[in-house]
């Protein structure tokens, strides 16, 4: 059990680091959730929104960062 509660914080811990990340984006301007690729669509009673260009750029970056993390490793 002890394994899984650490498991657990961790988890929150990067959560938390991601969430202010995402705030600090927003304070500087970053159009996240706003760039070309990042459909929305709002109907009558319905409202859908997906943010492909948001999660393409952040995928990009954090393999840019985890690559460098395994490089600088060896």
């Amino acid at each position: 059990m002890n394994e899984i509660g650490k498991a657990i914080v961790a988890i929150g811990l990067v959560l938390v680091v991601a969430g202010t990340l995402v705030m600090l984006a927003a304070r500087f301007g970053l159009p996240l959730g706003k760039l070309p690729g990042d459909f929305s669509y709002r109907g009558k009673n319905f409202a859908f929104y997906f943010p492909l260009g948001t999660s393409i750029l952040i995928s990009v970056v954090l393999s840019v960062i985890l690559y460098l993390i395994s490089r600088f490793r060896k």
